[in-house]
């Protein structure tokens, strides 16, 4: 007998403290590899392979699928050291491998079994094989079509090290032509290390643009009631709460009324289904010196436009002072973005994964437009809506900008701030 390992929940991340087992790659009786996957995991920010810690045989199995489990919490228990369990033997030929080995010790059927020639391409053929989400995504953000990759994992399983694999297959193809080669710096240019909050940035959003079917509409509004309620607030507000009261809460306000109206909006499309979510949490996009930051404003739909501007200030101001914490930037529903505030017109925002839609506002210009058959100037603004195409169609969409249009709207002098 060898000795035993303890496998536990690993932490997939700063602000995740426990996973959900979505399903079990090994059973027990099943040898694991060290590195190769034993299980997937489900969180609240991502889906991930689990590889073995050790190389053995998996004796038993502490957390069920569907189960969630703490980040350090044993999950299952490997066996190691077990005799010849370190090489494994050559695969018998062809005419043998049709016979079943008959011994009582149930590690020999075992290891016949993953003798056996890997299955994969027919499983294949039937449509049968389940990718994991890690694997999927990798393949996505590599262009490799899984359809044609070989799986050296258990039972013929696609790893993400056979991705790799096929994505670099064609470097070795003859030598792509100069142009193509990645830049390299010329005399007088300047070389800046990517930060690790621009290269999260950078991976956050090619994940998007390959994974999300991206589509866009924009409706312009009729900025008066807003501009006069402003105009006619600001002053007191100023003085009572110590910070000018800008647009951004008015448009929040907005995606707030029409998310409770339209709430397929407020969802996750989640490969199978669908999560509709019942709080409405918002990110708000906070731009600083070298990087962009999106703190939530969680349960905005609680908040009057006086308490959405406190929240947006509050987190504006952290952001600044580089006081946010992990928690601040996660678990947000939606995405209100002000890209107006530098003069922008027109913006196809990118969505953040995970959730359905990013509203964005643009500058508020003066433009004459045909009031009651003559031309007279009014306060306009473009409101641009990016949403998955996966989750909403054209129809839903307008309707749901519709919805954010009107309320923006109906605001008069009279609409209350507090």
């Amino acid at each position: 007998m060898g000795t035993t390992t303890r496998v536990v929940m690993p932490q997939l991340g700063e602000s995740v403290h426990e996973g959900t087992i979505s399903r079990w790659l090994v059973k027990p009786g099943d040898r694991v590899v060290e590195f190769e996957p034993m299980l997937e995991v489900d969180t609240d920010k991502v889906s991930a392979e689990v590889p073995a810690p050790v190389s053995g045989v998996l004796r038993e199995i502490l957390a069920r699928e569907g189960q969630t489990v703490q980040a350090g919490a044993e999950i299952a228990v490997v066996e190691v050291g077990v005799p010849g369990d370190a090489q494994p033997a050559p695969q018998a030929p062809a005419a043998a491998s049709t016979q079943t080995p008959v011994k009582a010790a149930p590690a020999p059927p075992v290891r016949s079994e993953e003798e056996r020639p890997a299955p994969a391409p027919e499983v294949l053929e039937t449509g049968q094989h389940r990718y994991s989400p890690a694997v999927q995504m990798m393949a996505s953000e590599l262009k490799v079509d899984l359809s044609k990759v070989t799986g050296s994992g258990l039972g013929g399983r696609v790893t993400k090290k056979d991705v790799q694999q096929a994505a670099a297959q064609p470097k070795a193809a003859p030598a792509a032509p100069a142009a193509a080669s990645p830049a390299k710096p010329g005399e007088g240019d300047e070389v800046v290390q990517l930060t690790r909050v621009r290269r999260l940035i950078a991976e956050n959003m090619v994940r998007s643009k390959s994974t999300i079917p991206h589509a866009w509409q924009t409706q312009e509004v009729d900025m008066s009631g807003v501009v006069a309620n402003r105009s006619a607030g600001k002053a007191a507000f100023q003085k009572q709460e110590g910070f000018s009261l800008t647009y951004l809460p008015y448009v929040i306000a907005a995606a707030v009324s029409a998310l409770r109206e339209h709430r397929e909006v407020n969802a996750t499309f989640n490969e199978t289904e669908l999560i509709v979510h019942r709080d409405i949490n918002i990110g708000v996009s906070v731009g600083l010196e070298d990087t962009l930051v999106v703190p939530v404003v969680r349960r905005a739909d609680s908040l009057s436009l006086a308490g959405l501007a406190r929240a947006v200030n509050d987190a504006a101001t952290r952001a600044r002072n580089k006081q946010l914490k992990a928690d601040d930037l996660v678990g947000g529903t939606f995405t209100v973005n002000n890209s107006g505030t530098f003069g922008t017109l027109f913006s196809y925002s990118v969505i953040n994964p995970g959730q359905a839609g990013i509203l964005t506002m643009e500058a508020i210009v003066d433009r004459p437009v045909a009031i009651g058959g003559m031309i007279g100037i009014k306060p306009m603004m473009y409101l641009c809506f990016s949403f998955d195409h996966r989750v909403l169609d054209g129809l839903e969409a307008a309707r749901f900008l519709t919805s954010c249009r009107k309320w923006l709207e109906t605001v008069t002098v009279e609409t209350p701030i507090y």
